[in-house]
């Protein structure tokens, strides 16, 4: 894929199938409810499911 996400930089992604994740890093909120710092480059060669809900599945 020639195009990189850059957060909020007017890029943009289009996952299909077999295309692999931009890397990135994101504050999440762990199991023991404190605020954590992910980044997707953790886990290269390893299989990953993200999970993400805004708001807590409020209607958005």
């Amino acid at each position: 894929m020639d195009q990189q996400y850059r957060g909020n930089s007017g890029a943009s992604f289009l996952a299909t199938r077999d295309d692999p994740a931009p890397l990135f890093s994101a504050e999440a909120v762990s199991g023991k409810n404190e605020i954590a710092r992910l980044s997707l480059g953790d886990y290269i060669g390893k299989w990953v499911i993200l999970f993400f809900y805004p708001s807590n599945f409020t209607a958005v």
